[in-house]
């Protein structure tokens, strides 16, 4: 994760939100930014999965752009978006399961046939009741 460092850029920008008057003064929100398609650090099936998971937070340049307001300060917002960059990462670092496929057993398939039967004369018996009162 030490290489990914070098590639992150961080930006401090104003933020709308907590802080009162100061918010109007100080730039407490962090902006980080970091060019996926550029990056020497991470393989080109993480870097596609990343681009997945990102989704519109990743630019037409391949820059993936991540925001953090939540808090009064910069240092807690430069953790906060940190964790979650390093978050996206490790979730595209995984690869997904190949899913196998497999076939109903014969015993599955008759006893979804009967639980279809029985509900279908459960239905039936809630017809107009016809008698002599």
């Amino acid at each position: 994760m030490k290489n990914l460092d070098s590639e992150i850029q961080l930006e401090y920008i104003r933020a709308s939100g907590p802080g009162g008057q100061n918010v109007n003064k100080v730039a407490t929100a962090v902006q980080l930014r970091f060019d996926i398609f550029h990056s020497l650090s991470l393989a080109s099936e993480t870097k596609g999965r990343l681009i997945l998971l990102a989704g519109k937070r990743v630019n037409r340049d391949g820059v993936l752009i991540l925001e953090s307001k939540r808090f009064r300060t910069q240092e807690q917002n430069r953790e906060d978006v940190l964790a979650k960059f390093y978050e996206l990462i490790q979730k595209a670092s995984v690869k997904p399961k190949v899913r196998k496929k497999t076939k109903a057993t014969k015993a599955s398939k008759e006893k979804r046939l009967n639980e279809k039967k029985k509900r279908g004369e459960v239905k039936k018996l809630r017809g107009k009741v016809i008698g002599n009162w």
